[in-house]
Order: C-alpha cells, then sequence, then structure tokens
C-alpha cells in the first residue's frame, strides 16, 4: 500500500511516499511462507555486521540499522546483488532504526534480528546460566522486540546463537534456550500487533547437533502450541570449501548429511551462516547446490558476511570516508545468484508443512551427556511483569518515508571504477527482492576512479559465538516520519 505524507511534507517536493514492499512472512510447517500469497520464502542472505566484539560497546555507535546513509548505500549493493534477508547479530533497541528498516523494507528485503548483544547482562552466558538469565536480561531483549517489531519486514528474531556448542553446554543450556523463546513468544503475543517467529542458531558440532534441533524443535507434553519450542533451527555450517577443495561436493561436505538429518523436520531450517573461505577466491559453488536439491529440507541460507575484515569472509570493503568498493567475492556470489530461478523456489512444497512435530522424549537424544529434561526454568522475579505490563517507555520503531533512493557514498567495482547512478529501486507492496541476472560491474564507469582511502573499517576474526558490530557513520537526518 501506498502510505501519503503529513501536510508539511507534502508541501515539500523533496519528499515522497513510501511503498511497503514486503508482506509479512510467517512459518507454516517446514517452511517460511508469504502471509497473503502463501508462496514458499527462499532465504537468500547475507550476515550485516562489521567490526567483531569490540565494535559493539556502551560508549561505541556500533549498531549497522541505525545509521541511514551507510543503509542506503548497502541496501542498493544488495537489491543488485539479489539479497533479500540479512541478519544482523547485535543491536542497541535505543537507538532509532526507522529510517533503515524502511530502506531494507522499501527493497523487498527482510531482517533477521538476534535479540542479544556482548554487552554486560544482555545475553546468556552458558558459564552462569541462572545468574544471567535474569529480569534485567529480559527487559534487554523484549527491548529489542519493541524495537523491531512493529516493522514488516523483521522476519524474526533469534534468541540465541551457538550457546551450545559442546557436550557440557547441550547438558545445561537446552532447557534455557527454551525458556528465552517461550518469555519472547509470551512478550510478542501480548504486545506485537502480529505473531513473529522465534528461532535458535547453532553451532555445527557434529556431536549434538541433531540432539539440539531435537530438543528445541519437540513438543512439550505433546502440545503443540508450546511457546518454548522453537520456531526454526539455523546452522552455521562452514563444511563445504571450493572449488579446488576435497570437500567441494555434495557428499564430500556433508551436505547429504545435513539433508538427511533434517529430512523430516516439522519447523524451517537454513543456514543461518555459510560462505567457507579456506580455499580463497571464494566462487561459492555450493549456492546452486543450497538452491537446487536441498530445497526439499532447506530453506535457504545466510552468506557470511557482507563487510571485509581481516579474517577475509567479506564481499565489500568499507573505508572511513564513507566509500566503499566490491570484492572479487562479491561479484562470484552474483554469478551464482543469477544463475537461479528464485521466483519458481517461492513455490509452495506442499509436502513439506504435512510432517509433524514429535512429543520431546529422552528417546529424541542420542548423546549421553545431553540434557533430556524439559523441566523449563520459571521466569525470573520481574520477568512475568514485563511480560503482562509491557517494559518501561519502549522504543518502538515504525515505518517512515525514504525521500532519498540515490547513494551519496562513491561505490568501486572490484576494479576500482566507480558504480555510475548508484540507487535503490523501491518494489511494489507484494514483492521481495531476487537476483536479477545482471551484473552490478556492468553499471561502472569505464574510467579508473582514484584509488579511496586505504583506512577500513574492521579487524576482528570471527566469534564462534556471533559477530559484532560497526563503528557507525553520521546519521541522516533528512527524512519525516509517517
Amino acid at each position: 500500500m501506498l502510505r501519503f505524507l503529513n501536510p508539511i511534507c507534502a508541501g515539500l517536493l523533496l519528499c515522497a511516499t513510501l511503498t511497503s514492499a514486503v508482506q509479512n512472512v510467517k512459518v507454516q510447517g517446514a517452511n517460511f511462507v508469504n502471509n497473503v500469497t502463501s508462496d514458499r520464502f527462499q532465504i537468500v542472505g547475507v550476515a550485516y555486521q562489521p567490526g567483531g566484539s569490540d565494535a559493539f560497546s556502551a560508549t561505541s555507535d556500533a549498531d549497522p540499522l541505525s545509521n541511514g546513509t551507510s543503509c542506503l548505500r548497502d541496501a542498493a549493493l544488495m537489491q543488485q546483488l539479489g539479497i533479500n534477508t540479512i541478519r544482523v547479530y547485535n543491536v542497541d533497541p535505543t537507538l532509532n532504526h526507522d529510517l533503515c528498516a524502511s530502506i531494507f523494507n522499501a527493497v523487498g528485503i527482510y531482517m533477521f534480528i538476534d535479540v542479544n548483544s556482548p554487552l554486560p547482562l544482555q545475553s546468556l552466558d552458558p558459564g552462569n546460566l541462572v545468574t544471567s538469565y535474569s529480569s534485567t536480561y529480559l527487559n534487554h531483549i523484549f527491548s529489542v522486540v519493541e524495537a523491531f517489531g512493529q516493522y514488516p519486514n523483521t522476519l524474526a528474531f533469534i534468541s540465541a546463537n551457538e550457546v551450545m556448542n559442546t557436550i557440557a553446554t547441550g547438558q545445561t543450556a537446552p532447557p534455557y534456550i527454551r525458556a528465552v523463546t517461550r518469555d519472547l513468544k509470551y512478550y510478542i503475543s501480548k504486545h506485537m500487533s502480529r505473531p513473529i517467529p522465534v528461532g535458535y542458531s547453532a553451532a555445527d558440532v557434529s556431536e549434538i547437533l541433531t540432539d539440539s534441533w531435537n530438543y528445541l524443535s519437540c513438543d512439550i507434553n505433546g502440545q503443540s502450541s508450546d511457546l518454548s519450542r522453537s520456531d526454526f533451527f539455523g546452522l552455521n555450517s562452514y563444511t563445504w570449501c571450493g572449488p579446488t577443495s576435497l570437500t567441494a561436493n555434495y557428499d564430500a561436505s556433508g551436505y547429504n548429511t545435513i539433508i538427511s538429518t533434517f529430512g523430516n523436520t516439522s519447523i524451517p531450517v537454513f543456514f543461518s551462516e555459510y560462505g567457507c573461505n579456506k580455499v580463497e577466491p571464494r566462487v561459492f559453488d555450493e549456492v546452486p547446490v543450497l538452491y537446487g536439491n536441498m530445497t526439499s529440507v532447506m530453506s535457504g541460507g545466510v552468506v557470511y558476511e557482507y563487510y571485509e575484515e581481516d579474517n577475509n569472509y567479506g564481499l565489500v570493503w568499507i573505508y572511513d570516508n564513507g566509500t566503499a568498493q566490491l570484492r572479487n567475492d562479491y561479484n562470484a556470489l552474483q554469478t551464482q545468484y543469477n544463475t537461479l530461478d528464485v521466483k519458481a523456489l517461492q513455490s509452495m512444497d506442499s509436502s513439506a508443512t504435512s510432517v509433524q512435530s514429535a512429543n520431546c522424549s529422552s528417546s529424541l537424544i542420542s548423546s549421553s551427556g545431553f540434557n533430556t529434561s524439559w523441566t523449563l526454568p520459571a521466569v525470573p522475579s520481574g520477568g512475568q511483569t514485563l511480560i503482562d505490563n509491557g517494559i518501561s517507555n519502549p522504543n518502538q520503531g515504525k515505518l517512515v518515508s525514504v525521500t532519498t533512493t540515490t547513494v551519496a557514498d562513491t561505490v568501486y567495482d572490484a576494479n576500482s571504477n566507480v558504480i555510475k547512478n548508484l540507487a535503490i529501486k523501491p518494489l511494489a507492496d507484494d514483492e521481495s527482492n531476487t537476483p536479477n541476472g545482471s551484473n552490478t560491474s556492468g553499471q561502472s564507469s569505464s574510467t579508473t576512479a582514484a584509488t579511496p582511502s586505504p583506512t577500513k573499517k574492521g579487524a576482528a576474526g570471527r566469534k564462534e559465538i556471533g559477530v559484532y558490530g560497526l563503528v557507525g557513520l553520521l546519521a541522516l537526518s533528512f527524512f519525516f516520519q509517517l
């Protein structure tokens, strides 16, 4: 639908109407599904938060969804790449995310938002679960729900990332992960205008992977309405390393095992991170497989990651002066995406929605040290009041008008040529972004531009517990709220 601006904005020719480019996505059986069209939704995603854990702190503006200027630049590049989903690991719920969320919404890009952060009392501590699971912690994660729950392109919240990564943590953490999922879904049901999926992102640890999935996706006491049941299961997997690696095929990479493991899943399963870089440059030859014979089980994946850092997983360099440059990885991924018929992939697979979830039972667990009790911790003291009444003075996000579509920052292709006329292209209500079959490099100027500043953002290696932060640029101020 078209939303009209207030009279003051309407009198200024600088303003424009806002197009709501996405429909809500829901979970239906083992699929993500467009809530209006009932088409299946396949995640074509990228992780969007550079800088490492050191970049996200109480004193730094490191929230990548709080800077409209950088979001406009990145949304334009992602739209041309073919991305329809971003995953953001850490956000500050006290900041204003309206413009960034509205920009991504306008180009048909959804958001997975992790609710935790590396700051004190803002995540589950596997070594101290009883203390870290507190009303202070709940207040933080509920604040994230308030900040993002009203955006139509918020696809889902991730309740925890790789908290279970050993047999020891598989013994202690599972009931707490289900408790957090329960609390989030209860809060959403009482204070949001629509259901929003909540799920878990798992480490690819073979000893506990199947048990983690079984534990989180089963029905306690046979109750399919149990709020603690995970709505989806994300897997951070880096097993396909190509093209010359011995693991660069369906069987050697273990992708065949993934399909057999999750073949009877009752909830969506997808790669919440993928993109091995042991062999460089990356060519992403797993993409046609993921969106080919794996679609009977998998709901797509999130490439790690958008921004380049010292760990060499990035698609794009970002420089301190605001300019950006595509890496060869961006072009390689775009080439693979452009071979896909994503619209065909979105067609509904009705057989995948008929699998019934299992009743929780110790028979589902195969590891001797993994937790076999589904007695969950009670809501911590003060937490139920937060759930019932809502948090105090929530910062509630809402869509705003996107008044600028042309990217102001200079962006270079992988050959250091300036990309001309870079801009976002707002989509219609019922569209999500898809690969367009063309290459971004084709929009570059024919002459080589000056080399951008060598000072780059980021310098952190990949963390098993997540990826954190981007030192923010200046906030964009030229927008009007609806």
